[in-house]
């Protein structure tokens, strides 16, 4: 792969990325959904899996009264067909009883195949947040 091509396919990794990020932190998981394979496999922390956008919405509605990321950076890996992006920041928004939050540090690695994003990881510490707001963590 020449150098010009491996820096256009990561410039666009990185554009669908951010712009499937911003269209779900909306939420709006229709135009997030513009972004994604049709066989899109997403997993949250847990092993929780998702196959489209408004799954994660509806998932989120659940845990969070609304919640945003702060997207700190991108770090985007050219491979041979595909490549692969990294968002890394922080969760901020409020829990269901209304409580704010911030800092809440989180990972989500994306594989972008053909101009759409055929995989989503997603790590955060909410679960540690969840179980300090109740008791359980140390």
């Amino acid at each position: 792969m020449s150098q010009h091509i491996a820096a256009d396919a990561t410039r666009e990794a990185a554009a669908i990325v951010t712009a499937y990020l911003e269209a779900s932190m909306v939420p709006d998981p229709e135009t997030a959904a513009r972004y994604i394979a049709p066989d899109l496999e997403i997993v949250f922390t847990g092993a929780r899996r998702f196959g489209h956008p408004r799954e994660v919405t509806a998932f989120n509605a659940g845990r969070y009264a609304w919640v945003k990321k702060r997207m700190e950076r991108l770090d985007v890996v050219p491979g041979e067909g595909q490549t692969t992006v990294y968002s890394l920041g922080t969760l901020y928004g409020a829990w269901p009883d209304g409580t704010a939050f911030e800092g809440n540090r989180y990972v989500d690695r994306f594989t972008v195949r053909d101009g759409l994003i055929v995989t989503m990881e997603v790590w955060n510490d909410s679960a540690e947040r969840l179980l300090t707001r109740a008791g359980l963590a140390d």
